[in-house]
């Protein structure tokens, strides 16, 4: 055998095995590297599917175990949030509405005021000036769990207010009756991951409750708690003092009905510290939020912001959506809300996504949302037994999919006309969103990969030790030579003593060693027929 042939054999066996490479590399092989990197650092034990296809020509490039079904975490809301782009359209926009039941005479309403839920997942509260929605790397959804979280930089009452400045300003200074808030757009379901538990057609602040609390100028001093937003429909029994020095420790809990106790201490000079609670009626929280608002226009309320929301004395849907419309609160496009969305990974708006799949067809079930969802994912030319969902976040233990799959989506989407609002939506790799921290600032693949993450543990109920059951990132990547690959990364069931530190401090590790995979594939998978990779790489 001559030389020449020995090497095209060589080329051979490693394109069999899904690695493209360049007889003239003298460096170890792709897969190599992979290998390498994979079967590292505490990750020995851990399931490992990856799948890495050319773009354009949809030739593997890099496979291992991808038609096998995954835990995806995150990765999950690529799927409902595709077939909800789908199913609405980019441009979609949701409009809440106020209604009222009863007449206008001399500006005071005889009857009801209803806010009606349609199941925007902000009603305002991330609004900029510019009309786009605002986030931040770390979402405040997470607070409790991660110290790095941060309020968004702009008012969370911002749809309620415009909804009670035009109330006012259509002439309705005085209410008789009381308001009421609508929220039965669809049934009562769970909403996975952290954050909030159940979704809701009305949303406001995330439906939670922000506690920012900061230190005192000196020890011994009572640190300043305040909450957002600011309502007097909450009670607030804050005692936490000033410290020297130390951890801080602070504990929020719900201990009755709106009525919240803060306890621990902060030191000196420590940063403002954010916790959350979740809003445990959030169509009640609404109303108390609304009546305020509509007080401070202008406008006067009879009954109490304190008392309940009387779901009772709503009329049927059918009524509803017949009564006089005096006020309307348009979103910013879809798009916008899925930029949040994925930036962030804000569980409670994916977990809305069946919900409103199922409410444009007139029902109310998360079963009916799912089912409709699986049947657009069909159309977009994902095989039905290669996934598996119970909701549109990614925290159910009926998530299961194939990294081909998933490779299959996105393939699916790119060649969409939409496929510019679906790729804007995606965190960028080392600069926004939660992949801001996945390879270091001066690392060459960052700014290259735009790629959906996601984390997932459980508990071990036998010693109480914590397992990274999945760790995930699919998306796009350019390589260094300016090839375009499509790719779903997965690893699953790895034990978090075993990786090191915390369920952060090892979530965040994990989701580094997705950044090196990127790094990899950005560096070497370049296409022998195109640009030959070079000795010594």
């Amino acid at each position: 055998m001559t030389v020449g042939s020995i090497r095209w054999a060589v080329w051979v066996v490693l394109a069999g095995f899904g690695v493209w490479a360049s007889p003239a590399f003298a460096g170890p092989p792709l897969g190599e590297k992979v290998d390498a990197l994979i079967r590292s650092g505490g990750f020995e034990t851990g399931h490992w599917g990856l799948l890495v296809v050319d773009s354009t020509t949809g030739r593997v490039v890099f496979e291992r175990d991808a038609d096998r079904l995954f835990c995806p975490a995150s990765v999950a809301k690529l799927f409902s949030t595709a077939a909800t782009l789908v199913d609405l359209g980019a441009d979609y926009r949701f409009k809440t509405p106020v209604v009222r039941r009863g007449e206008v005479k001399g500006g005071v309403l005889r009857g009801d005021l209803i806010l009606v839920g349609r199941g925007d997942p902000s009603l305002g509260g991330r609004t900029g000036h510019d009309g786009s929605l605002l986030f931040e790397d770390t979402d405040h959804s997470y607070a409790s769990a991660n110290p790095d979280a941060s309020l968004v930089p702009c008012d969370p009452l911002a749809g309620l207010t415009h909804l009670a400045r035009e109330v006012h300003a259509g002439g309705i200074t005085a209410i008789t009756g009381d308001v009421l808030v609508d929220n039965r757009l669809f049934d009562r379901a769970p909403s996975t991951g952290s954050g909030p538990t159940r979704v809701s057609a009305i949303v406001v602040n995330d439906n939670v409750v922000d506690v920012v609390v900061t230190p005192g100028s000196k020890p011994g001093e009572a640190a300043k708690v305040r909450i957002v937003p600011e309502t007097g429909a909450i009670q607030v029994d804050a005692r936490v003092e000033t410290s020297a020095e130390g951890e801080p420790s602070v504990e929020v809990e719900a201990v009755a009905h709106c009525r919240i106790s803060v306890r621990g201490r902060l030191p000196v000079g420590h940063k403002p510290l954010l916790r959350t609670l979740e809003v445990d009626d959030p169509a009640a929280l609404a109303r108390s939020l609304f009546i305020e608002t509509l007080g401070n226009r202008g406008v006067r309320v009879g009954p109490s912001p304190l008392a309940e929301n009387d779901a009772a004395r709503l009329p049927s849907r059918a009524e509803v959506a017949g009564l006089p419309v005096v006020a309307e609160y348009t979103s910013p496009p879809l798009r916008e809300s899925l930029m949040v969305l994925w930036k962030v990974s804000q569980n409670l708006h994916a977990s809305t996504l069946p919900m409103l799949l199922a409410a444009k067809r007139g029902e109310t079930s998360l079963a009916r949302g799912l089912r409709v969802e699986g049947e657009l994912l069909g159309q977009l030319g994902v095989d039905p037994r290669s996934a598996s969902f119970g909701g549109g976040a990614g925290g159910s233990r009926s998530d299961l999919v194939t990294p081909r799959a998933t490779v299959a989506l996105l393939r699916a989407m790119a060649a969409r006309p939409d496929f510019p609002a679906f790729d804007a939506a995606l965190p960028i790799l080392g600069r926004d969103g939660t992949l801001a921290k996945a390879v270091p600032p001066e690392s060459l693949a960052r700014g290259h990969a735009h790629a959906k993450t996601g984390t997932f543990w459980v508990e071990n109920g036998l010693d109480g030790r914590p397992i990274l059951a999945s760790k995930a990132l699919a998306g796009y990547l350019e390589t260094a030579s300016g090839r375009r690959l499509t790719f779903a990364f997965f690893v699953n069931h790895v034990p978090i003593d075993a990786i090191g530190g915390t369920i952060p401090e090892a979530a965040s590790l994990a989701g580094r060693r997705l950044g090196k995979l990127c790094e990899l594939f950005y560096l070497d998978a370049t296409d022998p027929a195109e640009s030959p990779a070079r000795p010594g790489r």
